[in-house]
């Protein structure tokens, strides 16, 4: 029996502020900004790892056998890779590693607090890159490899950029083609090993392979150069997330930001320690990779690196070529991981699978797995352990993500109830889930390993306190029955310096309280329970997550598709938990009608409107008018609805202001809404 831990407010007042309670009395917790002694920034964290697990397997890349080309039936050439075992650098290589490089980014005239880029996949190189700035006090701009040429261009002028590093497919596809629109540009270090000459580039750039910087920093004369080691207050990280205006926003995050949000990260993973695995494969651009990965090392775990597209096993189709069976291992399999990070749109993939071949199981075999998952649920809700079932009936599910998995970390998006409920019991592990931003260092909350209750993101951190502030348009309030609700405010050490270069920003989003202490203003919306734990109910701004983690600025893509003629008012609408967007139209009557009478159809406005190919019509016309606009094709409505009825302020539906409302357009709507989302 475990004492219910949660949180409970400081002041005694609803609003709060929340705090994490102890274990042990239910005592408040005071807020902890270090998780070892002295380790007050992040190159002493590597430091850290090296001195205690210099022997230790640290980074892990699977090693590529071949590569082939293979000719799709549509004509297109699909890359596939042959892989085989995990190849390691212990801790003491990659602090080794990591100290060469950025001695020879210093000998290319790199100097200590001017930023450096880094635009890159996921693979062990990004994160030793990342340590030599760490070490050498050079603010790493991080920018995701999604992003368009325009937001990354911004980015790097911003922030005054002279050197970056990258790989050989994101040079050729994303930068090549802006470098001219980047004139500060000097260096471009490229990570992967290959092709040491690189012909055709703009006249004063130069491109360096990461080996030959690597070599160029070993040098004697190079490593006697003293370095400034950075302090706790200075910027390690200028990560750029999608801003609501299309604009992406620099979020400043200084060491000790980062050390309090893994502190507070750390401590909600039971027993974690050296014999732990953990797979990598989500954006390190993203802050939650960043900092599950730095719990990883300031625990000398081991991180094996991965792709969502190598995750998993797959299917030898070539009978006709012997290759060892390892080749077509997935990653889980191969590396066995006991930690994994992911966005719920991974584990629905992995929940639609399994559902999938359940339905094709004989009768008997369906019986058998409803009969064991509902047994299971039953009893993991009251606290038992279900260990026949979990061997005889879940075991090959489980194996599906290498059979150890111990800890499930969910972030980035809210999980749906049945994905998390599947996930516990057929995985046979806890789905912790958090809530946290970049501008908090992705630390807010994280549910606690044995609540299996679904929807809610836990209590807060060790390291942070949370109020709720009141939000009169919304309605929503603190002294609200049952549940105390309201803008969701989050304080504390992980709370971050704020946007580079934007004080209007600043001032909007973020303040400092009498005690000195920073706060950030999320506009997510949530409820406290009685126990301390919170749950995200609703969003002041405009601005959704999709299932795959994309931001999507509905008013951006409703200003983008109301130029077009046939549009008169669109309301766009995004499910957190889904992977598209919907659209509402009041579509232009002369326009529509002038169509329909093209395509021979006659009947009423009303009937117009509710006719499916009228719709399908105006969805093409609108696509193109989308992709015209150069919106990103996550932005583009999947589905539409017509509406015959426009929208007045009488009717509810916009302000005086012809402003919309949102949340009356949802209700209005919500039939169409479940339709166009496939009856969820």
């Amino acid at each position: 029996f475990v004492l219910q831990r949660g949180a409970r407010s400081v002041s005694g007042r609803p609003a709060g502020p929340y705090r994490a309670t102890n274990h042990e009395d239910g005592s408040q917790q005071k807020l902890v900004s270090s998780l070892h002694p002295g380790v007050d920034t992040l190159d002493k964290v590597m430091d850290y790892g090296a001195a205690r697990f210099p022997e230790r397997n640290c980074l892990g890349t699977r090693e590529v056998l071949s590569e082939e080309d293979e000719l799709q039936p549509n004509g297109k050439v699909f890359k596939k890779v042959i892989l085989g075992e995990y190849q390691w650098m212990s801790y003491e290589e990659t602090h080794q590693a990591a100290v060469c490089f950025g001695s020879g980014l210093a000998a290319l005239g790199q100097r200590p607090q001017c930023n450096i880029a880094i635009f890159c996949e996921t693979r062990a190189e990004w994160m030793i890159a990342a340590q030599a700035c760490f070490i050498y006090n050079f603010p790493l701009v991080t920018l995701y490899s999604t992003l368009g040429g325009a937001a990354i261009a911004h980015g790097l002028n911003e922030t005054e950029i002279t050197h970056i590093i990258t790989s050989k497919d994101l040079l050729h596809s994303r930068l090549k083609d802006i470098l001219l629109e980047v004139p500060r540009l000097q260096h471009i270090i490229v990570v992967d090993s290959k092709p040491t000459s690189w012909p055709g580039f703009p006249r004063g750039i130069m491109v360096h392979n990461m080996d030959a910087v690597q070599e160029l920093g070993s040098r004697p004369d190079n490593m006697v150069v003293a370095r400034r080691r950075p302090v706790p207050s200075d910027i390690a990280v200028i990560m750029y997330t999608s801003g609501s205006t299309g604009i992406p926003k620099g979020v400043m995050i200084s060491h000790s930001n980062i050390i309090a949000g893994v502190t507070g990260m750390a401590e909600r993973i039971p027993d974690l320690d050296e014999t732990d695995t953990y797979i990598g494969y989500l954006p390190l651009a993203h802050v939650l990779e960043l900092s599950a990965e730095m719990v990883c090392i300031s625990h000398g775990c081991c991180i094996g690196y991965s792709s969502p597209q190598t995750l998993a096993d797959q299917v030898n189709t070539h009978t006709h070529r012997a290759r060892p069976e390892q080749a077509y291992k997935g990653d889980t399999s191969v590396l066995k991981p006991t930690l994994m990070a992911a966005v719920p749109e991974i584990m629905d993939r992995i929940y639609k699978n399994v559902m999938t071949k359940v339905e094709e199981m004989s009768s008997v075999q369906r019986t058998l797995f409803v009969l064991a998952y509902n047994y299971k649920m039953e009893q993991i809700t009251k606290g038992y352990k279900t260990p026949l079932c979990d061997s005889l009936v879940f075991g090959k599910v489980r194996s599906l993500l290498g059979g150890h998995m111990r800890v499930l970390l969910s972030g980035g998006a809210p999980l749906s109830a049945a994905t998390q409920r599947f996930m516990n019991i057929c995985l046979c592990c806890p789905v912790g889930q958090g809530y946290g931003l970049t501008e908090t260092c992705g630390a807010g909350t994280i549910s606690e390993m044995w609540d299996y209750s679904t929807g809610r993101v836990g209590a807060p951190l060790i390291c942070s306190e949370i109020t709720l502030k009141d939000w009169e348009e919304g309605g929503y309030y603190s002294t609200d029955k049952p549940h105390p609700r309201g803008e969701i405010v989050i304080g504390g050490p992980n709370v971050t310096m704020g946007y580079y270069k934007n004080e209007v920003k600043n001032r909007e989003d973020f303040f400092v309280d009498s005690n000195g202490q920073r706060w950030f203003c999320t506009g997510d919306i949530g409820e406290f329970h009685p126990d301390g734990c919170l749950k995200i109910i609703d969003r002041k701004k405009d601005l959704v997550k999709l299932q795959a983690g994309e931001y999507v600025s509905l008013g951006k893509v409703e200003a983008m598709l109301k130029n077009c003629p046939f549009v008169d008012n669109i309301c766009a609408y995004a499910n957190s938990d889904q992977s598209y967007v919907i659209g509402f139209v009041v579509p232009n009557q002369k326009q529509l009608m002038a169509l329909a009478e093209q395509r021979g159809l006659r009947g009423s406005w009303e009937e117009i409107c509710n006719n499916p190919d009228m719709e399908r019509d105006v969805l093409h016309i609108i696509t193109e008018a989308a992709l015209s606009a150069k919106l990103e094709r996550f932005e583009i409505p999947r589905k539409i609805r017509l509406s015959a009825e426009p929208w007045t302020p009488e009717t509810g539906l916009v302000t005086d202001a012809f402003k919309l409302k949102r949340k009356e357009l949802k209700s209005h709507y919500q039939e169409d809404i479940e339709r166009m989302y496939g009856g969820k």
